[in-house]
């Protein structure tokens, strides 16, 4: 009988990294490891980590300091800790990681880790690995089946990459070109989550909204036509999908809003900025035109579909006027949540190499300005929801004892008392009070309450 190994993986970043994790579980389980909450006497550990925010390499190497006495421990105990670094911060800094740090066993990116077996193997051995390849096969031809742990609401990647090359990002650099899956093999893990207890899908990749995967009749599908087929299968109550860009949005897929009762009534839509100027520089090969057009239709398709979105506030260049325009955006579309960040230079990119720098007390006075808009919005958003009653999927436990934490088809977090029995269901939620960041509310027992309709 095969020893069980203790596994620990921390992640950084996006929903893809959530899911790449999962994935990496699954490929180290028939080898005997299973996942643990905490580092402490683990046989191997991965670090996922994320390029996209600031000091991302620094963050890494902190959590490496951390953990190198726990490595030192086991193995001065006789044992071995294999420690990984995965994810994006591997594929950018491969090389410089082994060096810095050479209690590193094993460092690879986001397009290899099919190949952990091989790797494990040779660490094992003693031999240091760097796997930072894009070497052009389907990585997801060969992973294994998705163990029976995928929770009630459960990532599917659809597709990687990104042929956008927005100046300031690194995806293209560390997760390759645009890749998108074949639609049967969609459809099959998508049918397999929700065997395994999935109520919601959600559905994701790079560009998520650039999906072009061939379909079984032989043609290419877009991400409309594969969201109206996930919709039919049997036992999806919900569907979400992120990231998307705004120049993908097409009609096809604004149509399917309108159409699909299981596809949510809320849509991540990164924007970036108000000003065409700062757009153009930014490489995002869109204007604020296109986003306002893209944005009309959408209500116009689905009336109570909620936006959030992404925003960089003192872009290389921008002016005062530049971020009005940013302003000015925000007030004319109304958003239920954003994410908004200073420009952070990232090595590699164009943008690390431009001129014309914003001063850093401009430009963190500007974001506390957008923030402050962002805030009231969201606020107002959730206020808006007290006295509907509106179904809640309950996915985690909350602080306290008999405390019930769920997503609104909204995407608000939702606090309720209940009975443990409602953890992994959908149950109807009266709101009864609306903060800046989450709902509360009781659960509606009466059957003669009628919901208020999310259509």
């Amino acid at each position: 009988m095969q020893k069980t190994k203790k596994l620990f993986i921390k992640t950084w970043g996006c929903q893809m990294n959530s899911y790449d994790s999962n994935r990496m579980a699954d490929i180290l389980r028939p080898l005997g490891y299973r996942a643990v909450d905490t580092p402490d006497d683990a046989d191997m550990v991965i670090l996922n980590t994320c390029h996209i925010r600031e000091k991302a390499t620094d963050k890494v190497f902190s959590d490496l300091g951390r953990l190198r006495p726990l490595k030192e421990k086991k193995e001065a105990d006789g044992g071995k800790m294999l420690m990984a670094v995965a994810g994006c911060v591997a594929q950018a800094e491969g090389d410089f990681i082994l060096e810095r740090a050479p209690y590193v066993d094993m460092v690879f990116g986001p397009q290899t880790y099919h190949e952990l077996p091989e790797m494990v193997l040779k660490a094992n051995g003693n031999e240091r690995i760097v796997n930072t390849d894009f070497d052009g096969d389907n990585k997801f031809d060969k992973l294994p089946e998705e163990q029976k742990n995928s929770g009630v609401s459960a990532f599917l990647s659809i597709q990687e990459g990104c042929d956008k090359f927005c100046t300031f990002c690194v995806v293209p650099y560390t997760r390759g070109s645009e890749y998108s899956r074949n639609v049967q093999e969609i459809l099959d893990e998508a049918k397999r989550l929700v065997d395994n207890g999935a109520l919601e899908i959600i559905v994701l990749g790079q560009n998520v909204n650039a999906f072009h995967g061939a379909g079984p009749d032989g043609s290419t599908w877009g991400l409309g036509q594969l969201l109206r087929a996930i919709n039919e299968i049997e036992g999806v109550q919900r569907i979400r999908y992120t990231t998307s860009h705004p120049r993908d949005m097409d009609d096809d897929l604004i149509a399917a809003h309108g159409e699909l009762d299981k596809l949510m009534p809320f849509l991540h839509l990164p924007v970036q900025s108000g000003s065409d100027k700062v757009l153009k520089a930014m490489n995002r090969k869109h204007t604020r035109d296109l986003y306002f057009d893209v944005i009309e239709k959408l209500r116009k398709a689905r009336p109570d579909l909620a936006f959030s979105s992404d925003f960089i506030v003192g872009f290389p260049g921008e002016t005062e006027e530049d971020f009005e325009d940013t302003m000015d955006l925000v007030r004319e579309v109304g958003f239920a949540s954003c994410y908004s960040f200073k420009f952070s230079a990232r090595p590699g990119t164009p943008a690390a190499n431009m001129q014309n720098l914003v001063r850093d007390d401009i430009a963190s006075e500007r974001l506390k300005r957008l923030q402050s808009l962002l805030n009231e919005q969201q606020i107002a958003f959730n206020q808006q929801s007290v006295g509907l009653t509106l179904p809640v999927l309950f996915d985690r436990k909350g602080k306290r004892e008999g405390q019930l934490v769920g997503r609104s088809p909204f995407s608000q977090s939702v606090f309720v008392d209940g009975n443990a029995r409602l953890m992994n269901t959908i149950a109807d939620v009266k709101i009864s009070e609306g903060y800046e960041n989450s709902l509360t509310g009781d659960i509606v027992t009466d059957e003669s309450v009628s919901r208020i309709a999310i259509t």
